[in-house]
């Protein structure tokens, strides 16, 4: 039986939060800083270092697509494919000695390294709009919001 409950709803609240505050903090300080000091900076490592607030409303929001079984492939997947992506790239940067400085970003494993990336942060975007797409059935009474647009579950 599907649970759409106060506790799934918040779950999934909280989770979407989480997962979109990675993404849109690294947009929010190139804003501030640009006014401050006129200059544009992006820092496009953000959602990397901020990753444990990724895994945590990852895995809130899973955790509520679970309970209410909607969009657990959605959201399962994507979870796995930037979490695969944050550790592959990782390792890769730490073995080639890209991490540490020793090797000069340079050639196809640097072109690697930033797709990895890259493809992280597209996974966490479409974790987030999962994440708002699970709200939307949660909150919508009557007929369900799938049912009107069919989104892979």
């Amino acid at each position: 039986m599907e649970k759409k409950g106060i506790v799934t709803k918040v779950l999934a609240v909280a989770g979407t939060i989480l997962v979109w505050f990675p993404l849109l903090a690294p947009i929010a300080l190139s804003v501030v800083r640009s006014v401050q000091d006129g200059l544009f900076r992006f820092d496009y490592l953000l959602p990397l270092e901020l990753f444990p607030a990724t895994l945590a409303g990852g895995g809130l929001l899973l955790w509520a697509a679970l309970r209410s079984r909607l969009r657990r492939g959605l959201i399962g997947w994507g979870l796995g494919v930037a979490v695969g992506l944050l550790v592959a790239g990782q390792i890769l940067a730490v073995a080639t000695g890209l991490a540490s400085g020793e090797t000069e970003p340079t050639g196809w494993l640097w072109v690697l390294i930033v797709a990895s990336i890259v493809v992280y942060s597209l996974a966490l975007l479409e974790i987030g709009i999962a994440g708002v797409v699970l709200l939307l059935d949660l909150f919508r009474h009557g007929k369900t919001w799938q049912k009107a647009h069919p989104f892979p579950r």
